[in-house]
């Protein structure tokens, strides 16, 4: 059996992109509008990766840089348990040291347990807890569902970083 490298590939998101983009972004998160810590961002306009088997996108990564500090605004897979949401999150460090940002760091919602979990396990630590900051972001993004990941009310933004070393 192939090793799991071989079974997908990571490339930069690009303009060939933007159809797929729009219908796998707006199928998990209603939109592609994403709001984190109040800002609205529109995940056409950012830069990201992509995840590949056999020539089929099904992952992507996106993020912002900004004051030396990029934000993982999305990574969404299609496909677990091959490694590729850790390819794509290793692709977004690599952009994020190349531009000289000092962390990279993300939000997720209380009750994304599996995230909490999944980021934890490949380095990122829990900084910050926002408590009722969906209920905001629910005015700039109606769609953003009141029920969660099993049964739990969707309620707080939960940030997670990881600080490069020599910062």
């Amino acid at each position: 059996m192939p090793g799991a490298q071989e079974l997908f590939k990571i490339r930069s998101l690009n303009e060939d992109d933007r159809e797929w983009l729009i219908s796998f972004v707006s199928q998990s998160w209603g939109s592609t509008r994403i709001i984190s810590r109040g800002r609205t961002y529109d995940v056409v306009l950012l830069p990201g990766y992509v995840g590949t088997i056999n020539g089929q996108r099904v992952s992507l990564a996106t993020y912002h840089i900004k004051n030396k500090e990029c934000e993982m605004v999305t990574l969404e897979s299609g496909v677990e348990g091959i490694g590729i949401g850790s390819a794509l999150i290793e692709a977004v460090k690599g952009a994020a040291v190349s531009a000289g940002c000092r962390r990279l760091w993300l939000v997720t919602s209380n009750d994304n347990t599996n995230a909490l979990r999944f980021y934890q396990k490949r380095g990122f630590h829990l900084v910050a807890v926002y408590p009722n900051a969906i209920d905001r972001a629910r005015k700039l993004k109606p769609e953003i569902p009141l029920i969660g990941a099993d049964g739990i009310r969707i309620r707080d933004e939960l940030e997670l970083e990881i600080v490069f070393p020599d910062s």
